[in-house]
């Protein structure tokens, strides 16, 4: 999820802890104004006003962190680029590969030098033992490299 999403979840989630301590606080209001008999001078409003210039603080803050997060860059996803753009640009001498290893390094430069050992398999038409065969033999070779990604494995060129 990018920030700027989760900057506006935040600050949602401030506007309806916002509307909830509204809520509790008439409530509160009413409950003692029913239940105190000394008027305006009763020690629970001040209990009351105390309460919420907390809340409110704590929504503000709340609110600057989620603004914090709507306008801060993303720069992850540069580097990233960065990252893939260096990676596709290596040269690989394919004479020195058999075919099915030259179908499977011509699959992952097109993918720009990242993809799912999965999709590599769906691609190629090879199945999925013959795939991790010429894998391990291309991670011999220091061509590419298999990183574990839960279930799966990424494949991604060697810089």
């Amino acid at each position: 999820m990018k920030n700027r999403n989760i900057g506006f979840l935040i600050i949602g989630i401030a506007i309806v802890l916002g509307i909830i301590v509204f809520i509790f606080n008439n409530a509160l209001t009413t409950i003692v104004n029913t239940s105190c008999s000394h008027g305006s001078s009763c020690p629970m409003y001040g209990t009351i006003i105390t309460q919420t210039y907390i809340a409110a603080a704590l929504i503000a803050l709340i609110v600057i962190i989620g603004l914090f997060f709507v306008f801060s860059k993303e720069e992850k996803q540069v580097i990233v680029k960065k990252v893939k753009e260096k990676q596709v640009k290596k040269t690989i001498d394919f004479s020195k590969l058999n075919n099915d290893e030259k179908r499977i390094m011509k699959i992952v430069i097109e993918s720009q030098g990242t993809i799912f050992q999965s999709e590599l398999v769906e691609k190629s038409g090879f199945d999925k033992v013959k795939v991790t065969r010429i894998l391990d033999r291309l991670e011999g070779k220091q061509l590419i490299e298999r990183k574990r990604r839960g279930m799966t494995n990424i494949v991604v060129l060697k810089p």
